[in-house]
């Protein structure tokens, strides 16, 4: 039973977390105390009672597992770990402030971190990721707590992580929901009424447990009420005060992502009971198991395929998964309901207990891979690289939180024919280029893409694969290399006149264009540039120099953001490229440009003025003038 000394204990802790929530922002000058204090008894009982966790080793495999997912309350995170004796008090003050660990929102900085938060309704789609691998993978005893605020349960990747933890029985799951009635500009769409998340919650399969967040007591029962369910993941909805203790502020409207000045910031310390510097032991686990092991590896035995026969490579792409996943037992794989055209279905049936099904549920997708990360297995996730797009702001915030993921968009470009443009996916490339640390891949036949795959398994950061629907010729033996930052020379003579840059289906294109011009006794060169990021800058400018600065770029995208920028940007001298010295470029961008339509491949393709047909055109146009002559980019 719970002591009176035990819930005086809480009290104090609790004070002390909402005190430093306030004495750190103060001093920044920004950031959400209000947000903190709300949640301060909840996070009190956690770490005092219920959550098994070493400091001092934060990957241990048993441990459990803690996700802020209302990030904007980092503030209460930190006054945690200093309570818990990981930072200093000093540290704690440095709350936003350049250079800080401590910024604004939790990333992985810092070690007890797993994931960044702030973009809201990301961590409980996360939290079923991680508790995907503890009960089926790992299949250790941790629990998995995630800590939403109630504004962000409007957000639908919340119901598709409600739905998909319901699904996989994911008992070890338990989500706490502040519901503090108060968002940032007002009441929240259900304030106060408890009942509604909780019937909600239900109707997905949970079990619900209305409390009074701020009752000692009542917390302490719903946490062991949760820990004792054996059939399905428990989420607690904790009635809090926005503000709590402080009556200037306590469930009061105005105050959200606003600071006390320090005046204030006295007033409502004293009223707190004044500053305490009170330490606890947050117990280890008691588990001192190691994860299951899930299979032997074999040694890796790619797939390899005859030059000259025809193969996508979204087939490739299939092949080569489930031969990594022999290989490696730490490779995972999740699709979206199109395991039959992205042939991850192979995969499935070779490793089932290895492969989840998230469904319709693009930002589940990737939120599973990334809480599947956190346990350092290696997820590859497929759907339609159209609805990729979907879970952009998931990919996004995954290089934030440092995660290595990847993942594979199949059904690329105005080459997929007839279905229509609203399956074209023409700016996936722009879209994975501009985030951090990111990785794009662009394989043009089966061979590369085996090789390339086999890559990925190892490359950190997000890491996407573009694979085409159609079927395409196979152009490299299966000895060939492929290296990531590096690209393929496929065509040319020793007297080139222009250089022509394809990846993906236009390289076939631009063979059928090499072939065209030659009879004509126009000779080009083919660089195949398959890495999109890391693009191969010395291949590029040794072309251009060569080849009098007469560069075509043709790609199934559109126009902005694509493989043409990507060669633009090889040229433009930042600090991340080498300096050009060579003929002054004249460039032309072949991409999609005009809204495509339904038609076969190759209708699309010449209507869009991306193939042979096209690129013949645009390289008698720069031959014919003369060098130096300035050419237009389209």
């Amino acid at each position: 039973m719970t002591t009176q000394e035990q819930l005086h204990q809480w009290h104090e802790l609790a004070q002390q977390l909402r005190v430093d929530s306030i004495r750190a922002t103060t001093i920044a000058g920004s950031g959400h105390p209000t947000s903190s204090m709300s949640s301060a008894d909840l996070i009190a009982v956690l770490i005092s009672k219920y959550l098994r966790y070493d400091f001092d080793n934060p990957h241990y495999p048993n441990n459990d597992r803690f996700i802020l997912s209302k990030g904007h309350a980092a503030p209460l995170l930190y006054a945690m770990y200093k309570a818990a004796g990981v930072i200093t008090d000093e540290e704690l003050l440095s709350l936003r402030k350049l250079g800080s660990r401590l910024e604004g929102h939790p990333t992985p900085v810092l070690p007890w971190v797993d994931v960044a938060t702030g973009s809201l309704g990301q961590g409980l789609p996360i939290g079923v990721g991680v508790a995907l691998a503890g009960k089926y993978l790992d299949q250790l005893p941790y629990h998995v707590w995630v800590l939403l605020g109630d504004s962000e349960t409007a957000e639908g990747s919340v119901w598709e992580a409600f739905d998909h933890a319901a699904h996989y029985t994911l008992d070890n799951l338990i989500a706490i929901i502040d519901v503090n009635r108060l968002g940032q500009r007002g009441q929240t769409e259900l304030g106060w009424n408890t009942q509604a998340y909780a019937n909600r919650a239900r109707v997905f399969g949970w079990q619900a447990i209305e409390i009074d967040g701020n009752n000692l007591m009542e917390i302490d029962q719903a946490f062991s009420a949760a820990l004792s369910v054996n059939d399905r993941p428990t989420v607690i909805i904790a009635r809090t005060k926005k503000g709590k203790g402080v009556s200037i502020l306590e469930d009061l409207g105005g105050w959200h992502g606003k600071v006390l000045k320090p005046e204030q910031e006295k007033k409502a310390i004293a009223e707190l009971g004044g500053e305490r510097q009170m330490t606890i032991q947050v117990d280890k686990p008691e588990e001192q198991s190691q994860p299951a092991a899930i299979v032997n590896p074999e040694p890796l035995q790619l797939p390899t395929y005859e030059k000259g026969a025809k193969t996508a490579t979204r087939r490739a792409y299939g092949d080569a998964l489930k031969a990594l996943g022999a290989a490696q037992p730490d490779v995972v794989a999740l699709d979206a309901e199109v395991s039959n055209s992205t042939y991850v279905e192979d995969f499935a049936e070779a490793f089932p207990e290895r492969y989840f099904e998230m469904y319709i549920a693009e930002q589940q997708l990737v939120a599973a891979a990334v809480g599947l990360q956190v346990r350092q297995y290696k997820p590859f996730a497929s759907t339609f690289a159209a609805f990729l797009s979907r879970a952009y702001d998931f990919i996004r915030m995954a290089a934030i939180s440092r995660a290595n993921i990847k993942l594979v968009g199949s059904h690329a470009g105005v080459s997929i024919g007839q279905d229509g443009p609203s399956q074209m996916a023409l700016e996936d490339l722009a879209a994975f280029r501009a985030v951090w640390g990111s990785t794009v891949l662009y394989p043009s036949d089966a061979n590369q893409t085996a090789k390339l795959v086999a890559q990925m398994s190892d490359r950190d950061g997000v890491v996407y694969l573009r694979t085409t629907r159609e079927s395409t010729p196979v152009i490299y033996s299966a000895d060939e290399e492929f290296p990531i930052g590096g690209s393929k020379v496929v065509y040319g003579s020793q007297k080139d006149q222009a250089t022509v840059i394809a990846a993906g289906i236009t390289l076939h294109e631009a063979l059928k264009a090499g072939d065209r011009l030659k009879n004509e006794g126009i000779t080009i060169r083919v660089i195949d540039a398959y890495s999109v990021k890391p693009i191969d800058v010395q291949t590029l400018h040794q072309a251009a120099r060569e080849t009098n600065g007469n560069l075509v770029v043709v790609e199934d995208h559109w126009s902005e953001g694509g493989l043409g920028a990507a060669v633009l940007d090889a040229f433009a001298g930042n600090n991340n490229t080498l300096t050009y010295n060579g003929p002054q470029l004249r460039l032309i961008k072949l991409a999609v440009c005009d809204l495509p339509g339904s038609g076969t491949p190759e209708e699309l393709l010449h209507a869009a003025k991306i193939d042979a047909d096209a690129i013949v055109d645009a390289v008698k146009l720069q031959v014919a003038q003369p060098i130096g002559a300035s050419i237009s980019s389209y």
